[in-house]
């Protein structure tokens, strides 16, 4: 965790909140927790990809969803042991999983030789250009009335008897409304840090390169194991991304995590060269982290109207459309999904 060029980088800083969230992130690692999250996390899992297959199938709404699989490549024999595991309690949870071999997973890739022992395939797993995603939202949403509030930087709530009246920006005006939902991914913390509310989160940095025409085309998404790096085919282009750098919410570009991702790939699949990624141009998000693992999905005692939707780390677009639904149900009026109690927004707060 401290070695600036692997998967996963933690910064050293003197930060308490940084101190705070990596106790409980120790206290969540653990075998009893991951058997509690994982069948919820499933079972979303599979009810957003059936939301995704009713937004696909909606006239005006060109979301250029493919349903081609995934295939968690494994350099080693032994991280394809380990991944046939993980394949074992996928399958246990509902979710199909295959073991290949190297031969039979060079079928998943034809036109990409690729130096593995073997491969997990998922034949479940889907993919779609986020950037297009939201643009055809959008659009669909303009359509419908929505408005947009671009530009304007959220300060606080103004809130009256246990209610939220308005959001207040940071040039004066004030959004008013009935119900109010947070959805501001690393930066929702500082939101609700006034109402009591604690949400313990770290901005998980990721970085990303596109490849616009490459020579060796790739034709399913693929998770390298051992590297933790994604590779995914959209359209006419590769996007190679990865890492987990826990440094702040600064956006500046670590040149060994870069390089460790270019690195990695070039490793699974020879036919590429570090020269092929010299001249790109890193794109870097920051990933809304909660210590252990899950997202805050749900209402907080911190004000009757108000509900979050945030922290879903690497889980952001994945389980977005089911998260959007039982919200959506929530504020109608129905009972909470039961599987919401362990996504408590309050699960940290003294009022939970």
């Amino acid at each position: 965790m401290l070695d600036p060029a692997s998967p996963f980088y933690i910064k050293p800083r003197l930060d308490a909140d940084l101190f705070a969230w990596a106790w409980r992130f120790w206290r969540a690692s653990n075998a009893a927790h991951v058997r509690r999250a994982a069948p919820v996390i499933a079972e979303w899992s599979l009810a957003s990809r059936a939301c995704f297959d009713e937004l696909a199938a909606l006239p005006d709404l060109d979301l250029d969803f493919e349903k081609k699989g995934l295939a968690m490549l494994c350099h080693t024999a032994h991280a394809l042991e380990e991944e046939a595991k993980t394949a074992e309690t996928a399958r246990r949870l509902g979710v199909p999983a295959e073991v290949l071999n190297a031969d039979q997973a060079a079928n998943l890739n034809p036109g990409a030789r690729m130096a593995i022992a073997g491969a997990i395939c998922f034949p479940m797993d889907c993919h779609l250009s986020p950037a297009h995603f939201v643009h055809a939202l959008q659009t669909r949403l303009l359509k419908r009335g929505v408005t947009f509030v671009w530009s304007a930087e959220a300060t606080r709530f103004r809130s009256e008897m246990h209610r939220a009246r308005a959001l207040v920006l940071a040039d004066g005006r004030e959004i008013e409304g009935a119900e109010f939902v947070l959805c501001g991914g690393t930066w929702s913390p500082d939101l609700v840090e006034s109402l009591g509310l604690r949400l313990p989160m770290q901005a998980g940095k990721g970085y990303t390169l596109t490849l616009k025409k490459p020579h060796h085309p790739l034709s399913l998404p693929c998770i390298l194991t051992e590297a933790r790096v994604a590779a995914t085919p959209m359209g006419d282009s590769l996007r190679v991304g990865g890492t987990m750098e826990i440094a702040g919410r600064a956006l500046d570009v670590g040149p060994a995590r870069i390089r460790g991702i270019v690195e990695s790939f070039c490793r699974y699949f020879p036919d590429y060269t570090p020269q092929d990624f010299a001249d790109l141009q890193p794109w870097v998000g920051l990933r809304p982290c909660s210590p252990d693992g899950l997202p805050y999905v749900g209402r907080t005692a911190a004000l009757g109207n108000l509900s979050l939707a945030t922290g879903h780390a690497m889980m952001g677009l994945s389980l977005a459309p089911i998260t959007g639904q039982r919200l959506a149900a929530l504020l109608a009026g129905e009972p909470p999904h039961s599987s919401l109690s362990l996504f408590s927004p309050d699960r940290y707060s003294s009022f939970s």
